[in-house]
């Protein structure tokens, strides 16, 4: 096989791509990915010693962050970029290596070299432990591409030969990328917690260590949950500090007939720093996918123009920027690869990318970033062209939801909501994932929806009408707005006086598509939410032993068809 990588739920015949990414990644881009996670890995044993010594450098910090960040699914397919990180990388390790020693750390001890220097430390009676040995990704070295692709093809997920030691491995890696994502957003707003950085340092090392068994990885995999809620809490502070907190609001999906740009992805900074230079240029701004939830917070509502949502999920982006007519920026994840048709009036911005799409790059020494070339070819775009009508509603993050707490809870009490709902998670091109849709339309009358992410998609547009005022479908924002869902579920287990937040009258039916639903999934796990339900497929990188582990211990299961989910659900 020219590549393996199984992060995503469409994993090819949900197993592996091998030849080619379903999300479209090629295997030479593949690999180089494969590498760069490998310095990562690298860096990150020298950081932690050094952490250990004081010494906490916040380049390698950031560098770790966004790289890990820039290889979640749909994110970036410039090779160039890869390989530029790559021997950025190389250069950190050494700058960390040299603060770790000059900080008194021991010299290094390549691990090839450790049976040998155990033998000679045993026959002089001194103790040595293999941890001691530095693994390959802390020693290896190379400065030119093609040493980059020999290497590339070694270091990939398959390296690790045990399934069940490989499974938990890249269940952690997958965690600690969602982590880097939530992080780096809050990074852009200028919130960051040092110890966040040091378990990702942490968890990256330990997966080179093969001294750790599987019992060791699984303490790690729930640990990494217990941080994935702490930068999801790091990541609300930032945005409800610089924005306000979400309300409740109407958007609006329809077009107006200004030309117009339209921002995807999930970063707010990007969406404040667009705002404030279109104002006044004549051109409208128009959210899509994950970034519906701006118009949720008050510090965007004062920008006129700021239009609305225009089209659904990531995957539909191919007819949705087509007929869009104008300019589109993707600041995050997901990309796919474009059409010729928009290509032109495409643009990425921080860690995404796209080879031969224009990049607008950071601002130098602290500015906003210029977002005046994409504005310029807005203004010569048509309007929008129109494909839908009417209005959403969304903006029940925690303090919103939290408001209406007194409804909530008399209408619990009442018996006029038997049950909640949490539906959060990601969309996706699979037909399956029309069950999410069913499930929304089939659910009785008195439940209620929680949901967060590109999930939403498959039913925010349903008329499910409300229960004694209350939306049957409580969007709280973005994927990392999860943690308000946590945050709702602890106000009630609160209110209703319980020991465990699963005596509550709420079911867990996510759907799952990348890194960053991983690590809402080990927040929950660590939270002790049992009975989750994953769908439309459990992932591939779960070996049948791990997932015995997680079935065993937390009830974690699969989806079957909606009308027996929903009995299963409702008589639990």
């Amino acid at each position: 096989m020219s590549m393996f990588c199984y992060q995503c739920q469409e994993a090819a015949g949900g197993k592996g791509c091998t030849v080619k990414g379903v999300c479209g990644k090629t295997s030479d881009l593949a690999e180089t990915q494969d590498l760069l996670i490998f310095i990562t890995k690298g860096i990150s044993v020298y950081s932690i010693r050094a952490r250990k010594l004081g010494v906490v450098n916040k380049d390698v910090d950031n560098f770790i962050m966004e790289s890990l960040f820039s290889t979640i699914t749909n994110a970036n397919f410039d090779k160039k970029v890869f390989i530029q990180r790559i021997k950025l990388g190389l250069q950190l390790r050494d700058t960390i290596k040299k603060q770790y020693i000059s900080a008194g750390g021991s010299l290094d001890i390549p691990r090839d070299a450790s049976n040998w220097l155990e033998k000679v430390m045993s026959i002089l009676g001194t103790k040595y432990t293999v941890e001691e040995a530095l693994p390959e990704a802390a020693t290896w070295f190379a400065d030119t591409v093609d040493a980059f692709s020999e290497k590339a093809s070694t270091v990939g997920v398959l390296s690790t030969k045990d399934e069940d030691i490989r499974s938990l491995r890249e269940l952690l890696v997958y965690g600690i990328k969602g982590i880097a994502a939530y992080l780096a957003h809050a990074f852009n707003l200028g919130y960051s917690e040092e110890n966040i950085h040091g378990f990702m340092q942490k968890g990256l090392a330990a997966t080179l260590d093969n001294n750790l068994d599987a019992n060791d990885l699984v303490a790690l995999v729930l640990e990494c949950g217990k941080f994935g809620v702490d930068a999801m809490a790091l990541l609300d502070k930032a945005n409800t500090t610089s924005y306000g907190n979400p309300e409740m609001t109407k958007v609006n999906i329809g077009v107006k007939n200004r030309p117009g740009i339209l921002i995807s992805g999930h970063d707010l900074k990007d969406m404040e720093e667009l705002l404030k230079q279109t104002e006044g240029s004549g051109v409208d701004v128009y959210t899509h996918s994950e970034m519906l939830p701006a118009n949720y917070y008050p510090a965007f509502k004062k920008y006129s123009h700021l239009v609305g949502n225009y089209g659904n999920a990531w995957w539909k982006q191919n007819e949705e920027f087509e007929s869009f007519n104008g300019v589109i920026l993707m600041t995050t994840n997901c990309i796919v690869p474009p059409k010729a048709s928009y290509k032109d009036r495409l643009y990425t911005t921080g860690v995404t990318g796209f080879s031969g799409v224009k990049h607008i790059p950071e601002g130098k020494n602290g500015m906003p970033k210029d977002y005046s070339a994409l504005i310029a070819k807005a203004k010569k775009c048509k309007a929008p062209k129109e494909i839908e009508k009417g209005e959403i509603i969304g903006g029940f993050a925690h303090n919103q939801v939290i408001a209406l707490a007194d409804k909530v809870v008399e209408a619990v009490k009442s018996g006029a909501i038997k049950r909640f709902f949490v539906m959060a998670g990601c969309d996706g091109r699979m037909k399956s994932r029309d069950y999410y849709t069913d499930f929304a339309k089939e659910l009785p009358k008195d439940t209620v929806i929680l949901t967060a992410g590109c999930a939403k998609y498959k039913y925010n547009k349903l008329d499910l009408g409300d229960i004694a005022g209350i939306p049957r479908v409580l969007d709280a924002g973005q994927c990392n707005d999860s943690y308000s869902l946590v945050v709702i579920a602890l106000k009630l287990k609160e209110v209703f006086e319980l020991d465990d937040i699963n005596e509550l009258p709420i079911s867990y039916n996510i759907a799952w598509y990348e890194q960053k639903a991983v690590i809402v999934l080990l927040a929950l796990l660590h939270l002790g939410v049992k009975n989750i339900h994953l769908g439309p497929t459990l992932p591939a990188f779960l070996s049948p032993n791990v997932a015995k582990i997680l079935i065993d211990n937390f009830g974690i299961a699969g989806i079957s068809n909606v009308d027996d989910d929903i009995k299963m659900f409702m008589t639990n």
